[in-house]
């Protein structure tokens, strides 16, 4: 889809991956993605945020023109004081005021992990959990929009709440964010915002709900901000957690560099289905070399030589 210049409130809209040792990813992520980094810190901060950018040809199953695009995608940063000293991806969401989001997540069970604060001049941000314990953060925007490119290689693609108590989550996310549910294909459900599909297509992408129709999508398909993955009853271990899945060109060959880079290969590459068969997802899971995780997946027509 074309580079984005902001999103809608309720709207996955940033990701950045917290790490022990930042430099060090930069180096994984860098040569796995094909992303370039600035350190956008001042002189002598005790943090590190290193703002990732990446530059792709589109390629998405809803856009196939091939327009050169670049933008900011994602971020690595050293571990907040207050937070768990683990790597891990992380989730914002745009919204109009983060103190705001902070009443809408206390009212509906949730907490604050991060009161609202001004990031710099990029935006006002806050962390929270919501009542199962999955970290997520919000973005008021003031001088950084999100990102600029979304959907195609390298960028994400899908931002994914894995939890245990899915009702109690419609609850919390629908109080919190205004989202409801429908089918995403393939037996999966994903969150919706009502109105998102509209402005995708008023600004970004005329024709959307057309292609995504040959597509084989499912009605409403435009609406859908995420997905719900129920985490399984042989992994009691797992918490409730947001992830992050990034579209790739080819799955095979993310997990085999992902590998060769000192990464581990979680879930090897495998077929799933997608839509009305039309498609089919080959996605990967990762773990980095510090231990974060995450997806990478390509959509391809149901008749394609997947394996290869």
């Amino acid at each position: 889809m074309p580079e984005r210049d902001g999103y809608i409130p309720g709207v996955p809209c940033w990701v950045d991956v917290s790490e022990p040792d930042p430099e060090a990813a930069l180096d994984f992520y860098g040569v796995l993605f094909g992303w370039e980094f600035q350190d956008v810190m001042p002189p002598g901060s005790d943090g590190k945020y290193f703002i990732g950018r990446g530059e792709a040809p589109g390629s998405s199953i809803f856009d196939t023109s091939r327009d050169l695009r670049s933008g900011d995608v994602a971020a690595v940063r050293s571990i907040p004081e207050a937070a768990p000293p683990m790597a891990m991806w992380n989730t914002y969401f745009w919204i109009d005021s983060a103190d705001e989001a902070a009443s809408k997540v206390r009212d509906a069970g949730g907490r604050a992990l991060m009161e609202p604060f001004d990031f710099m001049d990029a935006a006002r941000v806050a962390a929270f959990t919501d009542p199962e314990g999955a970290p997520f953060g919000v973005w008021e925007t003031k001088g950084h929009k999100g990102a600029r490119l979304v959907n195609d290689p390298g960028a994400v693609v899908f931002n994914n709440l894995n939890t245990r108590d899915v009702d109690g989550a419609k609850s919390f996310y629908g109080s919190v964010f205004g989202w409801r549910t429908g089918a995403i294909g393939g037996g999966a459900e994903g969150w919706t915002l009502p109105g998102y599909g509209d402005w995708l297509e008023r600004e970004h992408h005329p024709g959307l709900r057309k292609q995504m129709a040959e597509a084989g999508a499912p009605d409403g398909f435009e609406d859908v901000v995420g997905s719900i993955v129920p985490i399984a009853d042989d992994q009691p271990d797992t918490p409730a957690h947001w992830s992050v899945t990034f579209a790739t060109d080819d799955a095979d060959a993310t997990a085999a560099k992902a590998t060769e880079l000192g990464g581990q290969v979680i879930v090897q590459p495998f077929d799933a289905p997608w839509s009305t068969s039309t498609y089919t997802i080959r996605i990967t899971v990762i773990a980095d070399p510090q231990g974060a995780t995450f997806s990478a997946s390509k959509f391809l027509p149901e008749n394609d030589d997947l394996g290869s």
